[in-house]
């Protein structure tokens, strides 16, 4: 039920980002379920070899390559799923980390400890 949960709190974030953003498009709600799917699979699969492979640069920018990496993630789940669509590499950056500080937002208010 919890996953289900945060499943949905993302795909609300995620289907929020067009009011913010004249940049990223999505569809439908549907496309917007897809595509919280796809993005919570491939930072949990590709994510974590990433930020491996990348640590030097990571450590010597004090973390804030993570940032990059979010937005390549963000940007190649918009490359897979149809209907979903990031203007550029700059919007995916602003596009990641707007959909993680609303994800945060509506996590801390919906899920109790």
């Amino acid at each position: 039920m919890r996953l289900l949960l945060i499943w949905l709190i993302n795909t609300i974030a995620l289907f929020t980002l067009p009011w913010l953003m004249d940049t990223v498009k999505i569809d439908s709600f549907s496309t917007a379920l897809v595509a919280a799917l796809v993005l919570a699979l491939v930072n949990t699969l590709i994510r974590p070899i990433l930020l491996l492979l990348t640590l030097p640069v990571t450590v010597f920018t004090l973390g804030l390559f993570i940032f990059v990496i979010n937005g390549f993630m963000f940007w190649v789940v918009s490359d897979l799923v149809t209907g979903f669509q990031v203007a550029g590499f700059g919007s995916a950056i602003l596009g990641a980390f707007l959909y993680s500080v609303i994800s945060w937002a509506l996590s801390a208010i919906f899920i109790k400890k």
